[in-house]
């Protein structure tokens, strides 16, 4: 039964809010009311989550002439009435819970809720979140599974490594990769029973063959090492291979799916410290169009690539970075960490900053700045990264030092100057102030 309330002036005239659960789900619609149009009428209803139950909300927003919908990213179960919503022509609104848990009024009671989202839709408080195309919702699925298969690879290597800890065995500290072909062959032998230390120090291979007096050390006392230790490990080693052709295949798919935008991935390649892989993974997830964020800093900002300092008045709260796409946010963690180790600005920037403020920071800084650098290449078809060489913050602070002097200098004589910044390209002005 339809009952009128009264209210403000409106952002929608008529929209719908979703509270979603995991086998219902309660909508609320507001119209415009059919007695007085300065009133509105609202009406809640219950719905399954099933195929059925959404075609039957569809049905009834269609006769109510609702055109929008907005409803909470509640974990993983706003996605198949969303996506089942969004193909039935309706404008589909996803709400961040977080911003949405801030905005004043929202009720105690979890059936209130979806009436709660509706006001504040049509008064045009909730903001968008990012939701990807359909075509990059199955790109997603396939590059966030190779990279839990990745993370599952490694949890696997690292139980083997605590394995031969327990047998006394320590190839890990002399080898620099366990997992390497010297570390393979030895795991080999010791499965198939070998436990001549000098027999599996003569295993190694290229670089490891200068460090066979260490290994050879390093794998006396093989008597600990159990044939339930051998069984084990073999199970381990066989899991490490099955995960590798898995993720093998997983790349081979992604390949194919993303080949019309071998262009965007090139770009994103051009940058310090990015591969193959990590080009995928964020293109997967941010898609190839960058008109839906406005900015390079709005892309960091959903990344979670940026700084967060809760404070209150005169109390300072931690500080640390965002919370946002954890897949994004690997990525551009592994990018920072091998731009590090370059010779080049971004480089210098990451190293600048761990000196500073620490690895962990560095790392979030660095990939802010190379989002924006990604949102700029994207941006611009074509475009390729240049480099402004590793002394550029060297460069820059020289540059600001002399101009600082010349200012200082002026105004010692008795004169008030401005500076400001040329454009080299066209000679005019650019309206940036370098002193005053």
């Amino acid at each position: 039964m339809m009952e009128e309330v009264a209210d403000e002036p409106l952002y929608r005239d008529r929209v719908c809010g979703i509270d979603i659960g995991k086998a219902e789900m309660y909508a609320t619609i507001r119209v415009p009311s059919e007695k007085d149009p300065v009133r509105r009428a609202s009406e809640t209803r219950r719905f399954a989550t099933t195929r059925r139950g959404v075609l039957e909300l569809a049905d009834w927003l269609r006769s109510w002439q609702v055109p929008a919908l907005v409803m909470e990213a509640t974990g993983d179960y706003w996605k198949g009435p969303c996506y089942r919503l969004e193909a039935e022509g309706f404008e589909c609104v996803l709400a961040d819970a977080r911003q949405v848990k801030n905005l004043p009024g929202r009720p105690e009671r979890d059936p209130s809720d979806s009436a709660w989202l509706a006001v504040c839709f049509e008064r045009g408080s909730v903001t968008a979140c990012f939701v990807a195309t359909p075509e990059f919702r199955l790109i997603r699925l396939h590059t966030r599974y190779r990279r839990d298969l990745i993370e599952e690879r490694t949890r696997e290597k690292q139980r083997t490594g605590k394995l031969l800890e327990s047998a006394a065995l320590k190839p890990s500290s002399v080898v620099t990769g366990l997992h390497g072909v010297t570390g393979r062959d030895i795991m080999d032998h010791l499965i198939a029973g070998e436990r001549d230390p000098g027999k599996l120090a003569d295993l190694a291979r290229g670089r490891a063959r200068r460090k066979t007096g260490e290994l050879e050390q390093a794998l006396d006392g093989a008597e600990f090492f159990t044939a339930a230790h051998a069984a084990l490990l073999k199970s381990m080693l066989e899991r490490i291979d099955r995960v590798n052709a898995e993720i093998a295949r997983l790349s081979q798919v992604i390949e194919d799916l993303l080949a019309p935008y071998e262009e965007q991935l090139q770009q994103a390649e051009s940058m310090p410290g990015w591969g193959r892989r990590s080009a995928e993974d964020v293109l997967a997830e941010t898609g190839p169009d960058m008109s839906r964020f406005p900015t390079g800093g709005h892309l960091a900002s959903w990344c979670g690539r940026t700084p967060l300092d809760k404070q209150s008045g005169k109390r300072k709260g931690r500080s640390s970075h965002k919370k946002g796409n954890k897949y994004v946010a690997a990525a551009t963690g592994e990018t920072a960490v091998s731009a590090g180790r370059t010779d080049t600005r971004e480089g210098a920037r990451y190293r600048k900053l761990a000196r500073s403020r620490g690895k962990g920071k560095a790392c979030v800084a660095l990939g802010n700045t190379q989002l924006k650098v990604y949102h700029k290449l994207l941006s611009n078809p074509g475009m390729r990264y240049e480099d402004l060489g590793p002394d550029y913050y060297d460069q820059r602070r020289s540059h600001h030092r002399q101009v600082s002097h010349h200012a200082a200098s002026l105004h010692r004589l008795g004169y008030k100057v401005t500076i400001e910044r040329i454009d080299p390209g066209t000679g005019e002005l650019t309206g940036e102030i370098l002193a005053s």
